[in-house]
């Protein structure tokens, strides 16, 4: 747990992790992301890897939607 405040500072300077972009752009979709954590997302880091994120975690929520109303159309 001692070289954590070395991973932080390499994050800073590579960007974040895919796996925290997903799990943030997940916990914004969902309304549950703490303030502490948004602050974080975006203090130190370009929004970009948050935008793509979002938008694909966007479009895939739609595709499920629209498979999922025409399978059930269908079955009537």
């Amino acid at each position: 747990m001692a070289d954590t405040s070395g991973t932080k500072k390499n994050n800073k300077t590579q960007g974040p992790g895919v796996f925290k972009v997903l799990q943030s752009v997940a916990a914004g979709a969902l309304g549950v992301q703490s303030n502490k954590r948004h602050e974080e997302d975006f203090s130190g880091h370009s929004p970009w890897p948050y935008i793509v994120g979002g938008l694909l975690f966007t479009a895939i929520f739609v595709g499920t939607l629209i498979v999922v109303v025409r399978v059930v159309l269908s079955g009537h």
